[in-house]
């Protein structure tokens, strides 16, 4: 998804953008809290970090007219998900059916992990999808070119 004009990026010194530690991650369950769409339970697409929003799963549809591209093709009109403000969504238990806020705990065995703090769920298992790539990486065999 592209910046807008007026969009500006907030910037460090070294003229990098600032990016924002949000609560929660692609593929989270989450419970709309604000906005016409509130009330609705979906899952989180894509996270934008940089200005703190993230596009859900049939949340905040908007309308877009599209011009034909080629000559004597006819316009549409589609419909599209648009990104909602991180603060606007809640993590949401599925077991329980409840919306909680979202802390941090190390386990026994030294790892960092997210948990609902209604429920005490564990959200995530942190670590897991890195050890497995790692695995890939290691098993793929070297092609000799």
């Amino acid at each position: 998804m592209a910046i807008k004009r007026w969009e500006r990026k907030e910037v460090k010194d070294n003229s990098l953008p600032v990016r924002h530690k949000l609560h929660v991650q692609v593929g989270d369950t989450v419970q709309v809290i604000a906005g016409k769409d509130k009330g609705k339970v979906t899952e989180v697409v894509r996270v934008i970090n940089h200005n703190s929003k993230v596009l859900c799963r049939d949340i905040n549809i908007k309308t877009k007219h599209v011009k034909g591209k080629a000559e004597g093709e006819a316009g549409q009109i589609i419909q599209i998900e648009a990104p909602i403000h991180s603060s606007n969504v809640a993590l949401y238990s599925k077991q329980q059916k409840v919306a909680s806020r979202v802390g941090h705990k190390v386990l026994e065995d030294g790892r960092k992990v997210r948990y609902l703090l209604k429920t005490g769920e564990v959200l995530d298992q942190p670590g897991e999808w890195k050890r497995t790539a790692k695995k890939e990486k290691k098993d793929k065999p070297k092609s000799d070119s």
